[in-house]
């Protein structure tokens, strides 16, 4: 023990970066245990099982580009505003997408706020979609 305390004393960046790292894989493993984040997979069941609804928050310009079929485009940064647009879908499960998951993760504690129950982050948004070679539309 006293070899470690030495350690930590004789090189507190070295020590600091492992606490750092240590913090981040046990973060991630805890949010990789949250059911709220589905995997594009997991996400065609609830599509086709469910009748989930899937929310796409990227900007106009790259919702255009491609999104997933029959996906609704509520941009994240008007998303307060466009939330009673998903009021008649309250009801169904709603997976939301962006471009990687980042974003989409704080539009989903958006609509938790306002009362939707079921909501779920798309891992990896529509470039894990993509990259599982599921279909895209390209039509508005």
């Amino acid at each position: 023990m006293e070899q470690y305390i030495e350690f930590a004393s004789n090189h507190p960046y070295l020590f600091a970066a492992l606490g750092a790292v240590s913090f981040l894989l046990i973060h991630n493993f805890i949010t990789g245990m949250d059911k709220s984040v589905v995997h594009p997979n997991q996400a065609i069941m609830l599509i086709n099982q469910e009748e989930a609804v899937v929310v796409d928050v990227r900007p106009m310009a790259d919702f255009s580009t491609g999104h997933i079929i029959n996906s609704i485009n509520l941009p994240i940064n008007g998303l307060k505003n466009q939330i009673n647009r998903l009021e008649k879908y309250k009801s169904k499960p709603i997976i939301v997408a962006c471009r990687s998951g980042a974003q989409s993760s704080s539009a989903c504690k958006q609509l938790r706020k306002e009362g939707f129950e079921k909501v779920f982050n798309l891992r990896g948004g529509i470039l894990a979609w993509q990259d599982a070679n599921l279909p895209v539309s390209r039509k508005k």
